[in-house]
Parts: C-alpha cells; sequence; structure tokens
C-alpha cells in the first residue's frame, strides 16, 4: 500500500512539474512581446496556470504535485531572488534613496491594509494586498503569505487570496506604469527625479524597468535601484507582518492556546544570497543565471496557484481590496512624485 502511495504521490510531482514548468518558461517568452513585458513573467505563468483549469481531470491527477510546489518552490526562488539584490549599490544609493523605501512600504502598507478593512476586506487579503503594493508585486504576495499562518482547511481560501492580491497588483501596476509614461512629458521632471518616481511609486521590477526606460538610461537605472530599495525590505517586512498578524490572530481567538510566531527562514535564505551575491566573486552571467532559475521557481510556484483558484470566489470578493488597492496607489504616485521632486 505504501510503494503504491509513493508511486501516485512521486507521479503527481513530475506531472505537476512539467505543468508549471511548460507555464513559468511560456510567461517568461512571452514577455518579449510587446505590451506584455508590463504584464511581467510571475502574472502570466499565473494566468496560464488558470487556463490549465480547462483540463480538470489533469490537475486533479497532480493535485498533490500542485501543492507541493505552490508551497515549496516559491520558497526556493524568493531565496535566489536574493542574488538580485547588490547591497553595495543599494549604499551607494544614499541615505535619501533607503529612507524613501522604508518610508514607502511602511506607509503604503499601514494605509492600504487600513483601507482595504474599512471597506471590509478580510484581513487576510488585506495584509496580502497591502505588501503587494508596497513592496515588489507577486514576488511580495508569496513571499509573505508563508508567514500568514492559518489551520489546514483554510488553505484553500489562503490560495484564493493569494491569487487575488497578486491579480490586483498587476493590473494596477500595469495601469500606473502606462500612467506615469503619460505623465512624463508633463512634469519636467529630471532623469532622476522621474527614476525615483517609477522605481519609488510603481509595484512590479517589470513595472519599473517598463516605466523608468521611458525617460532613458539614467532614469531606468534610477528606478531600479529605487524599487530594489524596496525589495530589500521583504525580509524585515516578512518577520514583521507574520509576527503582527499571528498576535492579531491570537488577540481575536477566544483560546488561551499559545501559537508559535512564525521566524520565515526562507527569508533568512533571502538575505544570505544577497550576501553572496554582493561579495563574492560569482561573476555577472552566474548571478544572472541564478535570478532566472530564481523567476523560474517562482513562475512555477504561481503557475500552480492559478492551477488551485476558484474562479466565483475571487469575483465575489474582489472589488473593495481593487479599491483600497487603487486608492492607496494614487496616494502613493502623488507622494513619490513630490518627494523626487524636493529631494532629488
Amino acid at each position: 500500500m505504501m510503494t503504491i502511495r509513493t508511486t501516485l504521490i512521486t507521479r503527481s510531482f513530475w506531472g505537476a512539474t512539467a505543468l508549471t514548468l511548460v507555464c513559468a518558461v511560456a510567461g517568461s517568452a512571452l514577455t518579449q512581446l510587446p505590451y506584455l513585458n508590463l504584464v511581467g513573467a510571475l502574472v502570466i505563468a499565473l494566468l496560464l496556470g488558470m487556463a490549465c483549469q480547462v483540463t480538470p481531470s489533469v490537475i486533479q491527477t497532480n493535485r498533490a504535485g500542485i501543492g507541493f510546489i505552490s508551497n515549496k518552490f516559491l520558497r526556493l526562488g524568493i531565496i535566489l531572488l536574493g542574488f538580485k539584490l547588490n547591497l553595495i549599490q543599494l549604499a551607494q544609493a544614499g541615505v535619501k534613496t533607503i529612507t524613501l523605501a522604508a518610508v514607502v512600504v511602511t506607509g503604503m502598507v499601514l494605509l492600504t491594509y487600513n483601507l482595504s478593512r474599512k471597506l471590509g476586506v478580510d484581513r487576510e487579503l488585506a495584509i496580502l494586498t497591502a505588501t503587494g503594493t508596497s513592496i515588489c508585486g507577486a514576488a511580495a504576495v508569496i513571499g509573505v503569505s508563508p508567514q500568514i499562518k492559518v489551520a489546514p482547511e483554510q488553505a484553500e481560501h489562503q490560495r484564493e487570496n493569494e491569487v487575488l492580491a497578486v491579480a490586483i497588483v498587476a493590473i494596477l501596476g500595469t495601469v500606473f506604469t502606462l500612467i506615469e509614461i503619460g505623465l512624463k512629458p508633463l512634469l519636467h521632471l529630471s532623469a532622476v527625479q522621474f527614476g525615483v518616481m517609477t522605481g519609488g511609486s510603481l509595484h512590479e521590477i517589470a513595472h519599473a524597468v517598463a516605466a523608468g526606460s521611458a525617460g532613458g538610461p539614467v532614469s531606468l537605472d534610477t528606478a531600479i535601484i529605487t524599487k530594489l530599495s524596496r525589495v530589500l525590505l521583504l525580509a524585515p517586512a516578512a518577520l514583521i507582518i507574520g509576527w503582527w498578524y499571528q498576535k492579531q490572530t491570537m488577540a481575536a481567538a477566544t483560546t488561551n492556546e499559545h501559537t508559535k510566531l512564525p521566524i520565515p527562514w526562507f527569508m533568512a535564505g533571502f538575505l544570505l544570497t544577497s550576501i553572496l551575491g554582493t561579495w563574492l566573486p560569482m561573476g555577472t552571467a552566474i548571478i544572472a543565471g541564478l535570478v532566472k532559475l530564481a523567476y523560474l521557481f517562482l513562475g512555477m510556484a504561481m503557475a500552480a496557484l492559478g492551477m488551485s483558484v476558484n474562479f466565483r470566489v475571487i469575483f465575489q470578493r474582489g472589488g473593495n481590496a481593487f479599491l483600497a488597492a487603487t486608492l492607496a496607489s494614487v496616494i502613493l504616485l502623488t507622494g513619490v512624485t513630490l518627494a523626487s521632486m524636493w529631494f532629488f
């Protein structure tokens, strides 16, 4: 009996690996097409995973493997993503850039979360949406989500929240990318100021790159550095949000049972890889390859999430969360634009 069960699990894992790998590779390839680069490889992989639900028998056969990939591969991808951060470059960006990133992340998490809660969005979806809009989009959502501990019977609900938060961030990030490119000739910002505006206000790295490049190479470099300054805060944000969320859950519970506060060990790996990538003589080609591998694993995790979503529930619950994130994004763009004018 054990041999049969092991065989089925192994077959499910390899089947899920093949499905999600195809989605991740296709998502990466499709970003080379015009306009799709604004969407990003991770979001396209998620959409392709959703499309796989047209064959429910295949999804059901590989469900165990899909669950494993959506959980473990996202952690592995986040760890490898640390190689993208060059800590020396971030330090050279100066106190102003790091301070702006800290203010943006802290302020946007609090603003988006509280707006969402006032509009009736449940606590978990509110914090995931706030995280995605504040730090680095889809990668932040799936990076912080493991810190939101839920009971096994609520796992499907959590996956729905993850997908919904990613979808909100992807849509808003794409819309605001186009808005900021359109604002460029109207605001009369310098190349550095425009880069700060795009890197400090847009949600995904892909969005910051797309908008920043519209201002030329100086704007692009500034946008990337400003955006990566926010990405650097992913690890401490995950730790703080996990601790805070667990305390909120414990306070709301009627039981006196003590729950262990989550410790994001994979975030320690994220920091370790950023340290290794900064100070070890690995070469740009190797670093680039490891970052591509990170996005491959993250794309597979996103595809696995897409294969697990309940569309009906998402459409029913998404309106207020989207409204809250939109209002917060308008405030973020306004604030960062003023900061870029005054301080850069």
